[in-house]
């Protein structure tokens, strides 16, 4: 007897512990957040997009799921209240899990029109806000503001929304695969260019490059150069200072020549790596010199 009822009282505790566990199941679910890479992504596609439609400017701001700010980058050109405005924009795509184009709209509409929501603390209705959603789901938003035109800051805010729509998060897919033949590659050095430009979001891009003769100084804030020569040798400096340093678009500084650097006979088979931010020149160069570089950011 005493057998039966202990077996018959841990059945009823089983039990208890499996409603109380599935219960609490039930009641939560698996919630994706917005990393720093991915809010940074977000960005470099808005970026992209603005390059390819050769936007004047703009501001790119993008906010958590609460409507916290976690990355921000203003174009060269952009006037400064841009910034402010993208954050709301960003806010509000977030708090309201709708594009913001829906409130300027609604507000603006014959008749119907909202205008007491404008009263509404940290909300910018205003056409450039978008949600960034992942499986569903409302990870943050971006916001853009300050390009040629209000539909502009939409496109590039639609275009950074869309970086993370393949991504799960905890994880990227992997990439697709880039290949180009032997033709392409031939034709690329023929004149200098760029192979692959990172435009989706990578972090690195690849060029085919050529030189013909000396080049000047240079500075790259952000990239960071993985050279292998191809072809012909060259005198390369690096290090030390670049003199008459001027800005000729962002992240990028070029200089007259370099002072105090340090100096290599690079050629056929060498590689060299050159970090973000030395300054670096290519003199006494064989025609052609032939080298491809990888850019790191």
């Amino acid at each position: 007897m005493n057998i039966q009822r202990k077996l018959f009282q841990y059945t009823g505790l089983v039990a208890v512990v499996l409603s109380i566990t599935t219960l609490a199941g039930a009641q939560t679910t698996e919630k994706k957040t917005l990393t720093l890479q991915g809010a940074e992504r977000v960005i470099a596609a808005a970026k992209a997009e603005a390059q390819r439609l050769q936007a004047p400017g703009g501001v790119v701001a993008v906010a958590d799921d609460g409507g916290n700010l976690m990355a921000l980058e203003r174009l060269d050109g952009t006037f400064s209240a841009g910034a402010n405005i993208s954050i709301g924009k960003a806010k509000t795509a977030v708090m309201f899990k709708k594009p913001t184009r829906f409130f300027e709209e609604l507000i603006n509409s014959s008749g119907k029109g909202r205008t007491v929501m404008t009263a509404l603390e940290n909300f910018t209705p205003l056409i450039g806000g978008i949600p960034i959603t992942v499986d569903g789901q409302i990870v943050g938003g971006v916001g853009v503001s300050g390009a040629a035109s209000a539909d502009q800051d939409e496109q590039l805010a639609i275009a950074g929304s869309k970086a993370l729509e393949a991504n799960t998060m905890t994880g990227d897919p992997a990439p697709a695969v880039s290949y180009w033949e032997k033709g392409k590659v031939e034709e690329a050095f023929s004149k200098g260019a760029v192979l692959f430009d990172g435009s989706d979001g990578r972090n690195y891009m690849v060029h085919a490059s050529r030189r013909e003769k000396p080049g000047q100084a240079e500075i790259h804030t952000k990239d960071a150069d993985v050279i292998y020569v191809l072809q012909g040798s060259a005198t390369f400096i690096t290090g030390g200072e670049a003199v008459d340093g001027r800005t000729i678009a962002p992240d990028e500084l070029r200089g007259s020549s370099i002072k105090g650097g340090e100096t290599r006979k690079i050629g056929k088979g060498d590689v060299i790596i050159v970090p973000h931010g030395v300054p670096h020149q290519f003199l006494e160069v064989t025609n052609p010199f032939l080298y491809y570089v990888v850019k790191v950011r």
